[in-house]
Formats: C-alpha cells, structure tokens, sequence
C-alpha cells in the first residue's frame, strides 16, 4: 500500500493563510508563522467586536436620543420612563433616526414622554 502525503493539503492550508494575511507589515504578510498568530489574532477580534458593535451602536444611539431630549428640556432618562408610562413601544434606533431625520415627529414623541412623566 502506498505511503499517503499530506502535501497537498499542507500547501492550500498555508496558501490560505498567506493569502489572509496580505496588506500586513512586513513580517506578518511574508512569512509563515508570523502570517499565521497575525490571522488568527484578526479572526478573534473580528468575532469579538461583530458583537461589541452592537453595544457601540447602541451608545451613539442613546447619546442622540439624549441630546434631542435636552433640546425639548428632558434628559433620556425622563423621556424613557415617560414613553414607557404612556405605553409608547419604540426602540432606540427608531428614535434615534427620527431625533435626526425627522424633528417634528421627534417633538410630538418628547411632549408625550414630557406630560406622562409630569402626571406621575
């Protein structure tokens, strides 16, 4: 029986590898081992900060939110309390879009939020 290689398999692993690791800095795109800890270290923060984007859109949404409030004299945390007692179910990017886009609209929602939380 004949003696099974393993070269093919070694050399399209290696070549994709390289190929990930292209655009890096000296070392790190040339050679092998250096590529390899370089790639793999970009994978992990790729998946790490896929998931931390969403917390970070989340404060850009909330510091929006926050300074329309404040134009219309509330702070984010009376407006939210305000939408939740008038039963108001609008999430933040939403609100957010029309803190920016669509300022009237925005006003309507802040007069809600403003009379529900002065009547409680």
């Amino acid at each position: 029986m004949p003696r099974v290689k393993n070269g093919v398999a070694h050399h399209a692993r290696k070549k994709k590898i390289m190929e990930a690791a292209k655009g890096g800095f000296q070392a790190r795109s040339k050679l092998y081992k250096a590529a390899k800890e370089n790639v793999e270290r970009g994978l992990a923060y790729a998946y790490r900060d896929r998931r931390k984007k969403k917390g970070d859109f989340r404060t850009l949404w909330i510091t929006r939110i926050n300074a329309a409030a404040r134009m219309h004299d509330l702070s984010y945390s009376r407006l939210m309390a305000g939408l939740k007692k008038a039963g108001v179910e609008i999430n933040r990017k939403v609100l957010a879009d029309l803190a920016v886009h669509d300022a009237d609209a925005f006003a309507r929602i802040a007069e809600l939020a403003k009379s529900k939380a002065a009547a409680a």
